[in-house]
C-alpha cells in the first residue's frame, strides 16, 4: 500500500483536472529521458516549446500576457508532479515561479508585453543571476556592475551556479549601480542573451542534480536599454530580491515534500518486494518503524507546507515564515531520503535506483535559496 497522502485543502476540481495533465506529461516527456539529460548536463531544448504547447509555462502569469492565468496552486501542483517523476533536470520551478515574477511585477507595460508570452510558449527561457563567485548568500557583496550612459546600462561581471544558464534567452541580473551605497546600490537589470558581449562559461559538474543546466554566466561591456531596468528607479533590486524570495523559499519547499512523499512510497514497495533471511525486508521491526517515522516526518511537513501555501494564496506568508518552511522540510527531506536510501542496502547505492539519485539531488536543498544557516538567522529576528 502506498503512502497515504491527505488531500490538501487549497485543491479543487480544477486543480484535479490539471493534476492529471501534468502528471501526464512528465510521465512522457520527463522519465524516459533522465539518463541522457544526466549525461548532457542538460534538458532537450525542444521541452520548453512542448511543455509551452500544452500550458505548462508561465502558469501564474494573467492571460493578459499569454499566460495561463492561474495561481500558485497550480505551480504546486506541476513541481509535485515534477518530484514524483523523479526528475530534477527541468528547470521549470525557476522560469515559472521565479524569473517570470520578477518581469511581471517589476518590468515596463511594454517590456511585460514583449517578453512574458514568450515566457508563456517557451520561446523564451528564463534564469536569474544572483550568485558571484566568493559571495554566495551576501548579496550586498555583489561586484556586478552596471554602469548608465545616456539610454543603456553597460554590465561587467560574473556569476555562477546559474539555473538553466545553458539555455537561457533572458536573464535577471542583480547588478551594482552604485557600490558605495551597499544594499540601496542593488539593481535588477533583465539581460537578453543574444547581446553582444554576454557569454555563457561551463554548465557545471554537481554532485546532484545532473541534468539541470547549471552554469557560469560572463557580462563583458554588455550593453542593454534602460528600460530593462526593473523598477522605476535604481537601487530598488534588493527590496524586489527580499519580497520575491518567500516565493523561492516556497518552491523548494513544496519540492522537499513531494521529493520525500516519493521516496518512501519508493522504499514501501522495495522493502515489501525485497527479502533477506527468508521474509520481506518491510516485516524487520527496524524497517517498519524507520518508515513509519518516515511517514510521519512527511505527514507533518505537508501539513506545515499546506498550511504555508493557503498563506501565500491569500498574500499573507511573510520572510519568516517562508524561512521556516524551507528550513523545515528541507532539513526533513534530507533525514528521510538518507533514512529510505539505507533500507535498500546495497542497491541503494546504485545510480540506476531513483533512491540513489534523489539522495544526491537534495542534498542542495539545504544550500540554495539560502542556507539553513541563513534561514535560522532570518526566523531568529522575529524572536
Amino acid at each position: 500500500m502506498p503512502l497515504q497522502i491527505q488531500k490538501s485543502s487549497w485543491m479543487d476540481s480544477d486543480l484535479e483536472d490539471f493534476r492529471e495533465l501534468a502528471k501526464t506529461f512528465c510521465q512522457k516527456e520527463l522519465v524516459p529521458n533522465q539518463e541522457r539529460w544526466a549525461q548532457n548536463k542538460q534538458v532537450d531544448r525542444e521541452l520548453w516549446t512542448k511543455s509551452g504547447e500544452v500550458g505548462l509555462l508561465a502558469l501564474s502569469i494573467p492571460e493578459e500576457y499569454g499566460g495561463g492565468g492561474g495561481n500558485f496552486a497550480h505551480e504546486t501542483v506541476l513541481l509535485e508532479e515534477q518530484a514524483r517523476a523523479g526528475d530534477s533536470a527541468w528547470g521549470v520551478s525557476v522560469h515559472n515561479g521565479i524569473v517570470a515574477h520578477y518581469l511581471l511585477e517589476y518590468a515596463s507595460e511594454d517590456k511585460k508585453k514583449e517578453w512574458l508570452p514568450k515566457f508563456a510558449s517557451g520561446e523564451f527561457v528564463g534564469a536569474v543571476a544572483m550568485t558571484e563567485p566568493g559571495t554566495g548568500s551576501d548579496l550586498q557583496g555583489i561586484k556586478t556592475r552596471a554602469v548608465r550612459e545616456g539610454d543603456e546600462y553597460v554590465i561587467n561581471g560574473a556569476k555562477t551556479f546559474i539555473t538553466n544558464g545553458a539555455h537561457a534567452d533572458l536573464v535577471v541580473v542583480a547588478v551594482k549601480t552604485d557600490p558605495d551605497a551597499g544594499a540601496q546600490g542593488v539593481s535588477l537589470i533583465a539581460v537578453e542573451t543574444t547581446t553582444p558581449g554576454f557569454r555563457r562559461g561551463r554548465v557545471l559538474d554537481k554532485v546532484g542534480l545532473k541534468g539541470q543546466d547549471t552554469a557560469e554566466l560572463f557580462f563583458d561591456d554588455v550593453r542593454v536599454p534602460a528600460g530593462n531596468l526593473l523598477g522605476e528607479q535604481e537601487g530598488l533590486g534588493f527590496i524586489q530580491l527580499m519580497q520575491q524570495l518567500p516565493q523561492e523559499r516556497l518552491i523548494i519547499a513544496v519540492s522537499a515534500v513531494a521529493g520525500m512523499e516519493a521516496a518512501i512510497d519508493q522504499t514501501i514497495a522495495y522493502t515489501k518486494d525485497r527479502t533477506a533471511f527468508g521474509r520481506p525486508v518491510f516485516n524487520f521491526q527496524n524497517t517498519k518503524f524507520k518508515l513509519a517515522e518516515a511517514a510521519t516526518e512527511a505527514a507533518v511537513s505537508r501539513a506545515f507546507l499546506d498550511q504555508c501555501i493557503e498563506r501565500h494564496l491569500r498574500g499573507e506568508l511573510d520572510v519568516q515564515g517562508a524561512a521556516m518552511a524551507k528550513l523545515w522540510t528541507t532539513e526533513r527531506v534530507n533525514k528521510v531520503v538518507d533514512d529510505c536510501l539505507q533500507l535498500f542496502g546495497g542497491y541503494g547505492y546504485m545510480n540506476e535506483y531513483p533512491i540513489a539519485r534523489a539522495w544526491a539531488d537534495i542534498r542542495i536543498s539545504r544550500i540554495f535559496g539560502g542556507t539553513s544557516e541563513i534561514m535560522k538567522e532570518i526566523i531568529s529576528r522575529t524572536l
